[in-house]
């Protein structure tokens, strides 16, 4: 019987390891995998890449792993907390500037088609985005039809973890409203892809055309409680 769940966080993360790549969703404060990031603190991996639309927010999560010096490059749109009150929302900042951790800022959409390319394993692609801007730089460009193009190249993730509202037991997600974020893309173009949910319901639970994301894209299914995301 194919059964992707597992019981706990711990299981959930195990086998990352030291210098991979993770995707991680999450749009602000919405849809994040806190569980699954913090259990990864615990678990110990190090020079990780860090694929993220912020660079944390507030004290717990990917912060934590900032603050822990277990992040070597983020790659992310937006390389501040959501929650700018927060004490601990220039962690990652602080880190970047005493030259603790490397940035690599890719523009949101251009972020998102990376990682849709790698999921549907195609090749590098052009985009007008960031062209004749700092983002450019050391990237080929091309000028067609008088317009001109930035190459981008597909983004892989050894992991992504993700959180969702519902799954079963095959892997199937179901988010809830801006939770949803880049967490499809991420699980298609992860090579393991962890989801933590608020419910794990039988199969048959999840009407098919309510699916989205097939179970195909998962490995593991963990589930965790209700959270507060919008």
């Amino acid at each position: 019987m194919l059964d992707k769940t597992v019981d706990s966080l711990e299981a959930a993360v195990a086998g990352v390891r030291d210098g991979a790549v993770i995707l991680i969703g999450g749009f602000g404060a919405s849809g994040v995998p806190t569980e699954l990031v913090c259990a990864l603190l615990d678990q110990g991996a190090r020079e990780l890449t860090i694929v993220n639309n912020n660079a944390g927010n507030g004290r717990r999560g990917l912060s934590e792993l900032v603050r822990a010096g277990r992040v070597r490059k983020m790659v992310c749109s937006f390389a501040r907390s959501s929650d700018r009150k927060n004490p601990n929302a220039a962690e990652f900042a602080d880190a970047y500037r005493a030259g603790k951790v490397e940035l690599e800022c890719v523009p949101q959409g251009t972020m998102a088609e990376r990682m849709r390319a790698a999921g549907a394993g195609l090749g590098p692609f052009f985009t007008p985005t960031a062209y004749g801007t700092p983002l450019a730089r050391g990237k080929e460009t091309r000028v067609i039809d008088g317009v001109g193009y930035v190459l981008e190249s597909p983004l892989k993730g050894d992991y992504a973890f993700v959180k969702a509202r519902t799954g079963d037991r095959w892997g199937n997600l179901v988010y809830r409203y801006a939770g949803r974020n880049f967490a499809p893309v991420m699980c298609m173009a992860a090579a393991t892809t962890v989801a933590q949910v608020d419910e794990i319901v039988e199969l048959g639970g999840i009407p098919p055309e309510h699916v989205m994301t097939p179970g195909i894209f998962v490995k593991r299914v963990v589930k965790v409680g209700a959270g507060h995301a919008i």
